[in-house]
């Protein structure tokens, strides 16, 4: 057993061995055949890539992330591990036999075990002179070797993530699954740790799918996104793209706060109590909604487009929010400013809509 010196131990940068390539092939997962928790999922993440999977409660992410696992099955479709089928119709590769870890979301870490033990509990192919010596490695690259031979009771949240991360890493495996790995810390906390965790993974290399339910995290985090909702994937890509190009209604509200309005298309203009903006796409005389950011907006208190009056003002440091009432609007319209743009006290003022910043979808159709 190491003894734990109480100072902390530089931290090295082994990798994995190899980062691999894993595929979801039309996935879908029912309970009992009546309750689908997913419909025909396909996605891939790439060798070396932190995939986010984002989307509310209910929408299957853990699923996904179970049945890559191998502690769920799918009802159809097939996963693969760098072209190799590990889960479909005739495959059925149990855990241990996947070279996929997983970290689980309360990190689950033995009381009864110290940590040095913990990091090797998975490690039971090799000796136990080989299984310390991972361990310990995991460890150091977590930076946490020092307190090898202590209990995780006397360990913060932030260091019991990271001996969790270093349990998960230690068999060095080609993917790692993290099931919202940061829900269980601070606010304080969590930016920290989560940028270690995106140095470790990192260093590491290895192909990283992380859940999520926070939109802020998973464009920290991942290389890309896939935005879920109801068992269905939304939406695929970057975070540029997820924000600035989204897909429906839905995928646009999940990135940030919207006012929205709807209004009736005609020569290809969506007219709105904010002005007249494009709509392409949409038939003359269709119903179209327009979804405005917090930040899509100018403000003046001489001259714009639009005439507004202040009902409240939220000081937030650098910026303010501020409810207005706009003419023709059902309720009152939000936006985000830095402060200092209007002066204490005023309540008229004229805003602008910033047209690049416009969001419009067809009301009722797909992207909805």
């Amino acid at each position: 057993m190491i003894e734990s010196t109480g100072k902390a131990a530089p931290r090295v940068t082994a990798g994995v061995t190899f980062a691999a390539r894993l595929a979801f092939e039309r996935v879908s997962h029912s309970f009992g055949g009546k309750t689908h928790t997913l419909r025909d999922v396909s996605l891939v993440a790439e060798p070396g890539e932190v995939l986010c999977l984002l989307g509310p409660s209910g929408s299957g992410k853990t699923t996904l992330l179970r049945i890559a696992a191998g502690i769920e099955s799918q009802s159809s479709g097939r996963v693969l591990l760098n072209g190799r089928e590990i889960a479909g119709p005739s495959v059925f590769l149990p855990p241990e036999q996947r070279s996929i870890g997983l970290m689980f979301q309360d990190f689950a870490l033995f009381p009864h075990l110290s940590i040095l033990e913990n990091v090797r509990f998975g490690l039971t192919a090799l000796s136990r002179e080989e299984a310390n010596k991972e361990a310990m490695i995991a460890l150091s690259r977590v930076g946490l070797s020092h307190y090898a031979s202590a209990f995780p009771h006397v360990l913060s949240g932030g260091e019991q993530q990271r001996v969790a991360l270093a349990r998960a890493l230690a068999p060095r495996p080609a993917v790692l699954l993290m099931d919202e790995p940061f829900s269980g810390l601070d606010s304080r906390l969590r930016d920290s740790v989560r940028a270690e965790t995106l140095d470790i993974l990192r260093q590491s290399r290895a192909t990283a799918i992380v859940v999520t339910h926070d939109a802020e995290e998973a464009m920290r985090m991942g290389d890309r996104i896939a935005l879920l909702n109801r068992g269905e994937l939304v939406q695929a890509g970057t975070a540029e793209e997820l924000y600035e190009q989204p897909v429906s209604l839905f995928a646009a509200g999940f990135f940030s706060e919207l006012n929205t309005f709807e209004g009736r298309v005609a020569d290809s203009r969506m007219h709105t109590p904010l002005g007249a903006v494009a709509a392409p796409g949409i038939a003359d005389g269709g119903t179209a909604t327009l979804a405005v950011r917090l930040a899509g907006f100018e403000v003046s208190e001489d001259t714009g487009e639009v005439q507004a009056r202040i009902l409240s003002r939220r000081f937030l440091g650098v910026i303010e929010i501020v409810e207005m009432a706009v003419q023709g609007a059902e309720t009152p319209v939000r936006a985000q400013f830095r402060c200092g743009r209007l002066r204490p006290g005023v309540r008229d003022i004229w805003i602008t809509l910033r047209r690049d910043d416009a969001l419009v979808f067809e009301t009722g159709g797909k992207n909805a």
